[in-house]
């Protein structure tokens, strides 16, 4: 029985899922159920059980969590200790992010952070929002959109952090991009609409607007990725919606559309976990998120 086999095991614990668990680990998922099987031999009977599509501790499991979830704690705060004594000089900042932030707002914090500490080895992993909470013991750092949700680790704070506008976007010389700067739902539902996939924060607002303002959508695509959605636009495929950052570089072939009277607009929030035992360089990062100003 290793430390690493006990850790594994109470991650595994934590997400009820072992490639969720592999994913915060930064393992892959067979190196994290071979860590499971020896833990496992070494009992002499089961510790866990499939159950669905993830997993449930037996009775001999649930002894075993306590002992393995005070050692893991140990080993984050032992390594809290380590960066904080390191200093700034040699340190490593392990961030996370959601789409967004991780495409058009972390790019330009990173090469920011740099400047000032040019030493620290930057890492950062990026998915949707519940991808990064569940990788949140392995992260430093996190930047995410939309709700959290419950299940964040004990110790994690969550600090509100940017507004961010979703707006409509169609290509150059349809009927709507007409000289106007802004349109109104009811005007967007006569005709055909680009939407994320299914899961994506973005028509989860856009959906949740129609069905508010009881305007009917006609969709003529649904597509992966903000790219993807721009592109179909540029086709055009029909109106599509995306955070206005995403745009700010755009040439002229895409209309920007603000939606009226009531803009669609969510927040940001920045997860710090361990918060008790930041590491430095994530409370400098910290710091550096909130400086007014920092990026256009």
């Amino acid at each position: 029985m290793t430390p690493e086999q006990l850790i594994t095991f109470a991650t595994v614990a934590e997400h009820g899922n072992i490639s969720r668990a592999a994913v915060a680990l930064h393992l892959s998922q067979p190196a994290v159920s071979g860590q499971l099987r020896l833990l496992q031999d070494e009992f002499g009977e089961p510790l866990y059980q499939r159950d669905g599509r993830g997993v449930r501790l037996t009775a001999a499991g649930e002894q075993l969590l306590g002992h393995a979830e005070r050692l893991r704690e140990t080993f984050r705060q032992a390594h809290a200790l380590r960066d904080a004594l390191r200093g700034l000089e040699r340190g490593t900042l392990r961030i996370g992010a959601s789409t967004t932030p991780a495409s058009y707002l972390l790019p330009y914090l990173i090469a920011a952070f740099h400047k000032r500490f040019p030493d620290v080895v930057v890492t950062t992993i990026d998915g949707n929002t519940a991808d990064i909470v569940a990788a949140l013991g392995a992260l430093d750092i996190a930047l995410v959109e939309g709700p959290t949700g419950h299940d964040l680790p004990l110790g994690t704070t969550v600090t509100s952090w940017r507004e961010d506008e979703i707006v409509a976007i169609a290509p150059k010389g349809h009927p709507l991009a007409d000289g106007r700067e802004s349109v109104t739902l009811e005007q967007l539902s006569a005709h055909p609409l680009v939407l994320r996939e299914p899961g994506s924060g973005v028509r989860q607002i856009v959906e949740r607007a129609f069905a508010q303002n009881e305007a009917p959508m006609r969709v003529a695509l649904e597509i992966a990725g903000v790219e993807g959605v721009k592109e179909a636009v540029r086709a055009g495929m029909g109106i599509g919606f995306v955070s206005a950052m995403s745009i700010r570089h755009e040439d002229s072939a895409l209309c920007r559309l603000r939606i009226a009277p009531q803009p669609l607009t969510r927040r940001f929030s920045i997860l710090l976990p361990h918060a008790a035992t930041p590491s430095r360089v994530a409370a400098r990062f910290l710091e550096l998120c909130q400086e007014p100003d920092l990026i256009g």
